[in-house]
């Protein structure tokens, strides 16, 4: 029985974490990150307009979860942010949820 209830949780567990990339990452928190170090404005020079062209582009980088996560710490190190590694997967969580959509 215990062996049954075990395997139940991990497997609940597993397709939990599978349904979001970022499980422990916050996209309001993200948010917050993102808009305070004015991501945006790099992103406007380099896009112009609003800046989410970035995001949105046929041609863009990031193309899965991997290369989100190391975006947004390369980001975090040029614009020398300070984020901690949870502080970055803070933002990873809302760029995911609000543009990528990465399962």
């Amino acid at each position: 029985m215990r062996q049954i209830l075990f395997t139940s949780f991990a497997l609940a567990y597993a397709a939990s974490a599978a349904a979001s990339p970022f499980p422990n990452g916050d996209p309001k928190l993200g948010q917050k990150l993102a808009t305070e170090k004015n991501c945006n404005a790099c992103h406007i020079q380099k896009f112009g307009g609003t800046g989410e062209k970035i995001y949105t582009r046929a041609e863009r980088r990031v193309t899965a979860p991997q290369k989100l996560a190391a975006q947004v710490s390369a980001c975090n190190t040029n614009l020398s942010a300070g984020w901690f590694p949870e502080e970055e997967e803070h933002v990873a969580a809302f760029l995911n949820q609000q543009y990528y959509k990465f399962k």
